[in-house]
């Protein structure tokens, strides 16, 4: 018996299919990175402020997107001095020194080996008033540039070419059953 579809667009069909498949297709979920001590630790009460705030997770994390951010009792104030940095599975921000007592809380977001972000917020408190007892001007939390990012378009563009070589195979076989 044979095809009333031509070979060539058996073909074009196939590949459509499959990177179509592949790209909307989600892969199997990796374990993303947990986090697995903290300086200073979680709800510690801490009579002097620290220095930096470190982070330490279960495995490296990505140098993309990260966030470290430390968040004064008013919610608003910001206290790190600089950027976050990434080394393997250790991510760390200066900090300013300390101002009032009372609640701070360690914001972070990072990426994990897999490609997904992990965030989550870490309280401690100062039990005794820092040198900096003015709040600082509230700051933007700090990003890398980002150049070593992943860029969207490619992603687009190989989307774009699927969906048109579908519809094209589609109109095709539509022409072909008339």
């Amino acid at each position: 018996m044979t095809s009333r579809w031509s070979f060539p667009v058996r073909v074009a069909a196939a590949l459509a299919a499959a990177g179509s498949a592949v790209l909307l297709c989600a892969p199997a979920a990796a374990a993303h990175s947990v986090l697995v001590s903290s300086s200073p630790a979680a709800d510690a009460s801490v009579a002097a402020g620290p220095a930096e705030a470190v982070l330490e997770f279960n495995e490296p994390v990505e140098n993309r997107f990260t966030e470290l951010a430390v968040l004064g009792p008013d919610g608003t104030s910001h206290w790190e001095a600089g950027p976050a940095s990434v080394v393997d599975a250790r991510v760390s921000a200066p900090l300013r020194p300390l101002g009032p007592a009372g609640s701070y809380t360690i914001h972070y977001r990072v990426t994990s080996a897999d490609g997904h972000p992990v965030t989550g917020t870490i309280p401690f408190r100062l039990a005794v008033a820092g040198p900096a007892s003015a709040a600082p001007v509230a700051a933007a939390v700090t990003r890398p540039d980002g150049d070593d990012a992943v860029p969207l378009w490619p992603w687009i563009t190989g989307g774009a070419v699927l969906l048109g070589t579908g519809f094209a195979v589609a109109r095709r076989l539509s022409r072909a059953d008339a």
